[in-house]
């Protein structure tokens, strides 16, 4: 997903991909989201339509329909999205490829790829990433469902939870437990790619907090046979394709906290100049003016870390040192997120509370980010090992 030598664009390149990415979202998400909120879903012509302006491909190799693209690329388009858009269960679900594609391109046959990848791009079919278990969450080594080869396919068998685009993936990325019958720990982690239509699995959609319109499901395999060749890199490699994916998911979980957080602070703005309270606007009340200025702070801090993290990571940068940061990276913009979400709807009173507003829905989904692609805890916890600490 992060080539050597990723192609770069300058300033003003970067700024035209955000307008152009902004408009879509203004114009194509964001009018639509409280009506697919209440519905539970949104539409699946929505995926077609991304991928017509190309937003579906960014990342992937030219060879399989991508437009190949590094961090720095990246990050516009999911500010972009978040901040304009602003709801964090559309493009979760719009985008769960972004974490179900990689292990694939990484690690899969290219006659695997030729048949999965390209279709997903295209916005034709939809791909997910199945690792959580109601067992257990961060600790991935301790997972249960397992994988035991016949003949040609593997028979798969237990659960998953929490899946992002789990009732509609067309293709899901497994966690398994394959080798020995009880073999423990790490070692005994693969990735397999299920096809979503195989006998023997069953969806349940999930109720939540917020992202009320994304596909989050709960799996079931009961002796799920999947062929051979859906095997990503070798038995026991899984462990490792995981931790590698986390780094650009939880790089695009920073970016799209700091969309959101902006998204607030532009409702916010917007609310203390019209709203006028004792004959005077909000925003010349001084203890008003000091909650935006330290959302801003915090926006800055967070979009400038991003930016800095980006240009490492194209430049080669994937030592101990860059996967710390991208954990902190990872909690400080969710804090940010968290914060302006808080500030906001004190700032819009009684409205702020009301369904419809943009801070009301974020403050609703801001505890996923914090949660998704590793708790705060284990972020912390990841960085001082990284670290030496």
């Amino acid at each position: 997903m992060n080539p050597a030598a990723p192609p770069t664009m300058n300033a003003a390149e970067l700024q035209d991909l955000y307008d152009s990415v902004a408009r879509f979202a203004r114009e194509e998400i964001a009018p639509h989201v409280n009506d697919w909120d209440a519905a539970g879903e949104f539409p699946r012509a929505l995926y077609r339509r991304a991928a017509e302006l190309g937003l579906l491909a960014i990342g992937y190799p030219e060879h399989l329909g991508g437009t190949p693209a590094g961090y720095a690329m990246r990050l516009p388009v999911w500010v972009a999205l978040c901040r304009h858009g602003s709801s964090g269960g559309v493009l979760a679900s719009l985008f769960s490829h972004n974490i179900g594609l990689p292990p694939v391109v990484a690690h899969g046959s290219a006659a695997l790829q030729a048949q999965v990848v390209p279709g997903v791009l295209r916005g034709e079919q939809i791909a997910a990433l199945a690792i959580t278990e109601p067992g257990g969450g961060s600790d991935v080594a301790a997972l249960r469902t397992t994988a035991h080869l016949e003949g040609d396919h593997y028979v798969v068998d237990g659960e998953k939870v929490f899946i992002t685009s789990g009732v509609r993936a067309d293709w899901i990325t497994a966690a398994v437990r394959t080798g020995e019958a009880g073999s423990k720990g790490a070692g005994g982690v693969s990735m397999l790619l299920i096809p979503g239509d195989a006998p023997g699995l069953s969806r349940s959609p999930l109720q939540k907090m917020g992202w009320h319109c994304s596909d989050t499901a709960h799996l079931r395999f009961d002796g799920v046979r999947v062929p051979a060749s859906h095997l990503l890199g070798r038995e026991g490699d899984g462990f490792k394709i995981i931790m590698s994916n986390f780094n650009a998911e939880r790089f695009g979980l920073a970016a799209g906290a700091l969309g959101f957080a902006q998204a607030c602070y532009d409702e916010a703005l917007a609310w203390a100049r019209q709203r006028k309270t004792f004959g005077a606007a909000l925003v010349e009340r001084q203890v008003i003016r000091h909650k935006l200025v330290d959302m801003w702070m915090r926006i800055a801090s967070t979009e400038a870390w991003l930016q800095a993290i980006a240009a490492r990571a194209d430049a080669g940068d994937t030592s101990p040192a860059w996967v710390a940061e991208v954990c902190m990276l990872k909690n400080h913009a969710t804090q940010t997120m968290q914060f302006c979400a808080d500030q906001a709807v004190q700032i819009l009173g009684g409205m702020g509370f009301m369904r419809g507003t943009v801070s009301e829905r974020i403050y609703r989904e801001v505890k996923v980010l914090m949660i998704g692609g590793g708790a705060e805890e284990i972020m912390k916890d990841l960085a001082a090992r990284q670290l030496g600490l």
